[in-house]
């Protein structure tokens, strides 16, 4: 999909630095998928504590 954004240019050439990545393009899609995989973890980080699991597979499998 074509997009017009206005990105500081320091900004994508940081990022580009960064990350070694040859276009603009390249460097906004891996900044996407990254902050998508950060939000991600941070959600499943939220469950920390609150799921309790069986102790055997077994168990765990023919509880339903």
């Amino acid at each position: 999909m074509k997009t017009t954004l206005n990105i500081p240019e320091s900004l994508i050439k940081k990022a580009m630095l960064l990350a070694k990545h040859k276009t603009k393009t390249e460097t906004v899609v891996v900044a996407l998928q990254e902050y998508i995989r950060k939000k991600k973890v941070e959600k499943i980080l939220t469950y920390e504590g609150k799921l309790q699991f069986d102790d055997t597979w077994e168990k765990s499998r023919h509880a339903r």
